[in-house]
């Protein structure tokens, strides 16, 4: 049986690992976030509601919200 602490740890280690692992993923979703509207022409960007400018707020909301 592994001590207390040991067991400690292990479980901050793996929690850390969640933590980045889940901003890695939340990056990813940026990414092809932004590269998806990118793709659009203003003129499906406008029927969106949006603006090319707007292209780098929308993903960061969808991802990191």
């Amino acid at each position: 049986m592994l001590p207390v602490r040991t067991i400690g740890y292990l479980l901050g280690f793996s929690m850390f690992i969640s933590y980045v692992l889940s901003k890695i993923r939340a990056y990813i979703l940026y990414r092809e976030t932004v590269r998806e509207l990118a793709l659009l022409s203003d003129r499906e960007l406008a029927d969106l509601g949006l603006a090319r400018f707007d292209i780098v707020r929308v993903a960061r909301q969808s991802a990191f919200a």
